[in-house]
């Protein structure tokens, strides 16, 4: 499991773990279907556990904004390792997420 999905204070929480890459991402995008689901409430999102993220990671993290951005909510990141946040930072993907 990449994605650990609960509901958790009235908005979705989930820990993310291992490896998001191509060979993560179809498994991992079944996973984030309850985020999407619920993406009128605020998603937060775990990666302390985060190992590596490749640029299908990344399309999967876009698809879960685009998804609260429609609905008027937001995704929290936290606990990002800084392997993770370097490549966040470099896309420019971090300044679409808010940061606890």
């Amino acid at each position: 499991m990449i994605f650990d999905v609960k509901e958790l204070n009235g908005g979705m929480f989930a820990t993310v773990s291992g490896t998001l890459d191509t060979a993560a991402a179809e498994k991992a995008q079944q996973e984030i279907q309850p985020l999407i689901d619920n993406a009128d409430k605020v998603i937060t999102l775990d990666l302390a556990a985060l190992e590596y993220i490749s640029s299908s990671g990344l399309r999967l993290l876009l698809s879960v904004i685009k998804a609260t951005d429609a609905k008027g909510s937001k995704v929290i990141l936290k606990n990002i390792p800084a392997n993770i946040n370097k490549v966040l930072t470099m896309t420019g993907f971090i300044e679409l997420f808010e940061v606890a």
